[in-house]
């Protein structure tokens, strides 16, 4: 009896209470948006986007004076236009700082007495900044726009900036000799390479004949060579001394800023 009336006592489940129990058949899945994934960039929109970078690095100075157009102090850019090439290498070749250093090296050059059959006086000092100048507009005029044009290379210091100092002090010191295509892979760097060589070729036609041969030109080519090196060097390492004078500066001016007394009112 008493199993007749609790069966009397509990409710039917509803239809609505079936339902809900009742496991639905799974609803297709909904593409999901890719909202991270962006669409290939055209080869106008890359030549854009290189564009504002360069016009970017072209601002760039060390010290507010040294030229540090070459650098991509980020690590990672657009490959540069042949055409935007060769606007950086007579950006960097006609910077007055380029001037300025022919000059100071033509001033140790007539002090040291290098060069004799150049002589002494006005016309002396004037062939030696040639001379000067010359070497270093040839060696950027094949080595940063001639060759990388030519082998598809891009001409600039792609900086580390982190890492052990090790590491990027390493890293920095192949660069002469490492550089990356216009596709990102890393590969000899032969536009410099031969570049620094054709540039010390070249300066056979205006340097002394006693100051010309083979043996003088696989001299100048090896030394531009291992000068790269120390360049290389200030661009990988300068953005650090720079973040730490900016954060000295910023540190000062809040301590000067607390020991301010406040007028009263």
């Amino acid at each position: 009896m008493a199993a007749i009336l609790l069966a009397q006592s509990t409710p039917e489940p509803s239809s609505s209470s079936q339902q809900q129990q009742t496991p639905a058949p799974p609803a297709a899945a909904a593409p999901v948006p890719q909202k991270d994934q962006q669409a290939p960039q055209t080869e106008e929109q890359k030549r854009a986007a290189a564009q504002k970078q360069l016009q970017q690095e072209e601002h760039q100075r060390m010290l507010g004076v040294i030229p540090n157009f070459n650098e991509v102090i980020g690590g990672v850019a657009e490959p540069l236009t042949p055409k935007q090439k060769f606007h950086l290498f007579f950006k960097g070749s006609v910077d007055p700082y380029q001037f300025a250093i022919a000059a100071l090296d033509t001033g140790i050059e007539e002090a040291q007495n290098e060069y004799p059959d150049y002589h002494w006086g006005a016309l002396g000092y004037l062939k030696r900044f040639g001379a000067s100048y010359a070497d270093s507009f040839d060696g950027n005029f094949f080595g940063n726009a001639v060759l990388p044009s030519l082998l598809h290379q891009d001409p600039r210091y792609f900086r580390l900036g982190h890492g052990t100092f090790k590491h990027r002090l390493w890293y920095s010191m192949i660069s002469t000799v490492r550089a990356k295509s216009d596709s990102g892979k890393w590969e000899p760097n032969y536009s410099n390479v031969i570049g620094n060589f054709i540039g010390g070729a070249i300066s056979n036609a205006y340097y002394p004949a006693v100051d010309r041969g083979f043996a003088l030109t696989m001299e100048r080519g090896i030394t531009v060579t291992a000068e790269g090196t120390f360049g290389a060097f200030l661009e990988e390492f300068y953005p650090d001394y720079a973040a730490w004078r900016q954060r000295r500066k910023a540190s000062k001016a809040a301590a000067n800023a607390s020991s301010t007394p406040t007028p009263n009112p």
